[in-house]
């Protein structure tokens, strides 16, 4: 079993500009002997060039990961490339970019062997271990995704024209806890534990989904029957493609008890806390965000009437971007539970008898049905919109309501797997973030672990 010692007192430390220290640990600048910095990749104008992928911000990821998905690739000077080549260890900061929101000064670790020529685009710098015996790379990586994710790159960064600059001769000054090189090789060995846990909990739960919109298109198209059953089913053609013979097909008008749009009341008054209203932003992957819910000040009346009520399902109406039209979220007991409303922006639809609610949530969110959605849709004033008209226009498939259970207990299995799994992710998230900071500051000792 793994034991890391928590600090409990100070004998054996240091104070230093950067707090109490092991009396074992130094502190140098970031821009030291062991360590060579290299300005990104231009593709110049002088032959001979070479093809090469190239390293965007784009590909950045604030946990330190790269998305190597959508990698530029482009023909650039051989003599430029054959300085900016990234080898497995080499660390890429961001040294312009950033957002409204968001600093500049993301840093992502590069840990592939070099199957292709990769390089790094003139908006970032490379930053190399030199001396290996004294600093070891993905520790390094560390200290500065920590000094990153605590905000520290704020201070050292300016704007023009809406681009956010990192001063690089502020970051290279910045001071560099270094442990002895076996701890150094500890602590990355812990985080990297942790990351990989977390990555592969992503991939579990990115195939959970693929496997969740397969059972959809089959569902949707045999029913609830075995894979090896699907030739006794008997098919027909209709306007949704092959459905079972005895499934019927209807608009949601016909079956709907409720179609309404949301409130969006005033601002709550000062000392008032205010009603939670739910807006697109609260809806991801189906699912609800309670990260950033909206409170406003609501009547009582207006509460009674707008207060999400468990198999209601909420369908966004309006929005500014493509992906976001149409999609939808199942309310549940919890969120019933929370009182809450639901904005202007958003309608809610109420279903009779004939249509179990968390069937039809299922095939609207499908692929078949968000797309029809989105094809109603229309765009006026940057505004992408559907009608009541156009929700209640929507065609889906009914089958008999045992069927329906069935399908929709099938899907409600794949979706409680992929909250698990999102649940374990944001776990390991928060132990990683934890662990990072109690590391780089010696709140927690990993100078004893054998790995």
């Amino acid at each position: 079993m793994v034991i890391l010692n928590k600090i409990t007192n100070l004998n054996g430390f240091k104070k230093t500009e950067l707090g109490m220290i092991p009396e074992d640990w130094e502190i140098k600048p970031l821009g030291n002997e062991f360590i060579e910095f290299k300005n990104g990749l231009w593709k110049g104008k002088k032959e001979p060039f070479i093809k090469v992928k190239v390293l965007r911000n784009t590909n950045f990821r604030s946990d330190g990961f790269l998305n190597f998905d959508n990698i530029a690739e482009l023909y650039v000077e051989q003599r430029q490339f054959s300085t900016r080549e990234i080898v497995k260890g080499d660390i890429i900061v961001e040294r312009s970019g950033g957002g409204p929101t968001q600093p500049v000064g993301r840093v992502v670790y590069f840990d592939r062997e070099n199957k292709f020529k990769y390089s790094f685009s003139n908006f970032t710098t490379r930053i190399r271990v030199i001396n290996k015996d004294k600093v070891f790379s993905k520790y390094l990586f560390y200290f500065l995704l920590e000094f990153y994710l605590s905000g520290k790159t704020n201070d050292i960064q300016n704007r023009t024209t809406g681009i956010r600059n990192l001063d690089f001769s502020k970051y290279k000054q910045v001071p560099v806890i270094f442990p002895s090189l076996p701890e150094q090789q500890k602590i990355a060995a812990v985080l990297s534990a942790v990351q990989e846990a977390k990555e592969k909990t992503e991939q579990v739960i990115n195939a959970t989904k693929e496997l969740k919109k397969s059972m959809m298109k089959y569902l949707f198209t045999y029913g609830p029957v075995p894979l090896g059953e699907t030739e006794n089913v008997t098919l027909k053609e209709t306007e949704l493609g092959p459905l079972p013979e005895e499934w019927e097909v209807v608009t949601l008008k016909s079956h709907l008890l409720l179609n309404e749009s949301g409130v969006w009341g005033d601002a709550p008054s000062e000392g008032e806390i205010g009603i939670e209203v739910f807006r697109s932003t609260n809806i991801q992957n189906s699912n609800w965000v309670f990260g950033d819910v909206a409170r406003r000040h609501l009547t009582e009346k207006q509460l009674r009437r707008y207060q999400l009520k468990e198999g209601d399902i909420l369908i966004t109406k309006s929005s500014g971007s493509k992906k976001h039209i149409g999609k939808a979220a199942y309310v549940n007991d919890s969120i019933e539970d929370r009182k809450v409303a639901f904005s202007n922006f958003m309608q809610r639809i109420q279903f009779g008898n004939y249509i179990l609610p968390k069937f039809s949530f299922f095939y609207i969110t499908s692929d078949r049905g968000r797309k029809a959605l989105l094809r109603r849709s229309t765009t006026t004033t940057g505004l992408r919109n559907l009608t009541k008209t156009d929700i209640e226009s929507l065609l889906i498939p009914l089958p008999p309501l045992y069927e329906q259970r069935k399908i929709a207990s099938i899907l409600s299995a794949i979706d409680e797997k992929i909250q698990a799994e999102e649940n374990k992710k944001n776990a390991l998230d928060e132990l990683f973030k934890s662990m990072l900071h109690n590391l780089m500051t010696a709140k927690i000792r990993v100078n004893n672990l054998e790995v």
